[in-house]
């Protein structure tokens, strides 16, 4: 076990972490020529076109060491906030962490956030300095920020380039010298750790797992704890860039196992697996079932789809055990799901990956997040609130509680003003603000998670020309003054344009709304209006004027009772269509609604 050393490598998005990883597995020579790309560690195609992490990956690598073979276990994962909770349980799975900063870029706020995760887990830190030959780097700057953030020694930073390799052997010599070999005991009782899984249409869902104490061999009955399920275990083995059976995986290892699950919903990440005859009596601390943060609808643009659009989600279900939906119906758009995200960026991949993998056109609707609800008559009983037309009665309701997040923003010193009105136009109360260097602020706000859904990020960029990092994490519910702000068009509600806002501002976004969707709706051969409303006060009206053929055009002078017979002929042609006519929204007057701003 003293040769076993097992990390991971924490970064902000885009400072090269993956780079890194394809040096390393070079450098060891995990990979052959044959088998190199760039980023090999990023599977799908859309991390590779935005370079991004989505799926954690774990990969084994020999290093030979003054004369010693060493197995490293390399926990990559991913670096957005969306995905926090899976980081959270990669790096408890390690006993140190390469901590990766752009020489150009400096400390960015994630960098920040997994480095306080890691520290929380006693992980030894690596810091390294990537990019270091790019000509816009400052690495004797970058160098200072980074002794202040850790309080190490300037000498214990590692200069290096992930593109051209430099640094790296002396990043292999600092994990095996500096990260601690994991101690366990392989006579106790098995207690492994899953941190993460992935679905294989052939084996059903692969677990990976580290080894804390014990040992897991091949056949034994085995058991998930939070769970409660006993499986065999058909295969376990490390994990190359293949897959390599073993016979059995001790204490400190890190590798894989196959039962033949096929619901990847039955592997939760953060379990411990213990064998099913002699369980542990202490499993690992730390797990949660994940919590879909932000909510929408997914219809199919024709509703013969559903269906299908069934059958793609369970199957992308499969592969990501984090989307949760369930069957909704809407009067304006049919039938469709509600389906909960980790977050905005998870929403995006969801929707991008149901277009590519499966060809499904879907219209989705305002995300929005979970409230909860409490009524006069039982002020003790929660009603989650998942969609806005769930919210009760406004007569009998007591009060609605919404999630408030932490969040902290770094930027630079000239876009303080900016970014603070930005938040506290977004209700956030600013709770820290400190000075890394004279260049560089942290600001730490209290926000409601709704505000930062739709635009906050964008709006985040541009008020600091792109020099802002941002990073959250949830701290509980907290009681708000809430309104359900509906849209109606020609006196009909459309319920997928209901939006739950904060009473202060319902009515200035009650009215961008209806500015909108006149914009948006096409003319119609009779008036629209459109209207939005608070419960039965209509807050704000725009109409949508009808198209109308000039049927006075043929009189040529004569009386005027002709003239106005004919137009009277047309206006109640106009009331009774009126009546019967049914307004149709385009699908972008769905995805205008999140960008009132712009």
């Amino acid at each position: 076990m003293k040769n076993i050393r097992n990390f991971c490598i924490i970064a902000h998005i885009d400072h090269g972490k993956s780079t890194l990883a394809d040096r390393l597995l070079d450098f060891t020579g995990s990979v052959t020529d044959r088998e190199k790309q760039d980023q090999l560690l990023d599977s799908m195609d859309l991390e590779r076109e935005r370079g991004i992490t989505i799926k954690s990956h774990a990969i084994q690598m020999d290093y030979v060491h003054n004369g010693e073979k060493y197995t490293l276990n390399l926990i990559d994962t991913p670096g957005h906030v969306d995905f926090s909770y899976e980081v959270s349980r990669s790096i408890a799975a390690c006993e140190g962490a390469l901590l990766v900063v752009d020489a150009a870029q400096s400390i960015q706020a994630q960098t920040i956030s997994n480095l306080y995760l890691a520290l929380e887990n006693d992980l030894e830190i690596i810091p390294v300095l990537n990019k270091v030959d790019l000509p816009s780097a400052n690495p004797e700057e970058v160098t200072d920020d980074i002794v202040d953030l850790l309080g190490c020694k300037p000498e214990e930073v590692i200069p290096a380039s992930a593109k051209s390799g430099l640094g790296i052997e002396d990043i292999l010599t600092a994990i095996i010298e500096r990260i601690p070999a994991p101690k366990g005991n392989v006579d106790e009782s098995l207690q492994a750790l899953v941190f993460d899984s992935v679905y294989n249409p052939f084996r059903g869902v692969e677990t990976y797992f580290r080894v804390i104490n014990g040992e897991i061999k091949k056949g034994q009955k085995i058991k998930f704890v939070a769970t409660d399920k006993d499986y065999f275990a058909d295969e376990v083995g490390t994990l190359k860039l293949v897959q390599h059976p073993k016979q059995s995986i001790q204490a400190g290892d890190v590798g894989y196992l196959i039962t033949g699950i096929k619901d990847a919903r039955e592997v939760k990440v953060g379990d411990t697996i213990t064998d099913a005859a002699n369980p542990t009596k202490n499993p690992i601390g730390g797990f949660e079932d994940v919590k879909p943060m932000v909510f929408a609808g997914i219809y199919p643009v024709d509703t013969e789809d559903y269906e299908e659009l069934r059958s793609s989600m369970e199957k992308l279900q499969l592969n990501d055990a984090s989307l949760v939906f369930a069957p909704e119906s809407s009067a304006a758009l049919g039938f469709g799901f509600r389906c909960g995200f980790l977050g905005m960026l998870h929403m995006e991949i969801i929707q991008e990956r149901l277009e590519r993998e499966f060809d499904m056109t879907v219209i989705t609707t305002v995300p929005n997040v979970s409230y909860h609800a409490f009524t006069r008559k039982n002020p003790d009983e929660i009603i989650i609130v998942n969609n806005p037309s769930d919210l009760p009665d406004p007569s009998t309701l007591d009060r609605v509680e919404e999630p408030y997040i932490k969040a902290t923003i770094i930027t630079k010193s000239d876009f303080v003003g900016n970014v603070m009105s930005l938040c506290i136009e977004k209700r956030g109360q600013i709770t820290n603000q400190t000075y890394l260097t004279t260049e560089r602020v942290e600001l730490n706000f209290d926000m409601p998670l709704a505000e930062i859904v739709f635009d906050f990020y964008d709006r985040l960029k541009t008020v600091s020309k792109g020099y802002a990092s941002f990073d959250y994490a949830p701290i509980g519910m907290r009681t708000s003054k809430l309104v359900r702000v509906d849209i109606l068009l020609n006196s009909q509600p459309v319920d997928a344009l209901s939006a739950l806002i904060h009473a202060d501002n319902a009515a200035n976004i009650g009215k961008k709304m209806c500015e909108k969707l006149r914009e948006l709706i096409p003319r119609q051969q009779f008036d629209i209006p459109i209207q939005a409303a608070i419960g039965a006060k209509i807050i704000s009206r725009e109409t949508i004027k009808a198209l109308r053929k000039d049927v006075t055009a043929k009189c040529y002078g004569g009386d005027i009772s002709r003239k106005r017979k004919l137009l009277e002929k047309q206006k109640k042609g106009k009331k009774r269509m009126r009546q019967v006519g049914n307004v149709e929204i385009p699908q972008q007057a769905f995805m205008a609604v999140l960008k009132l701003n712009d």
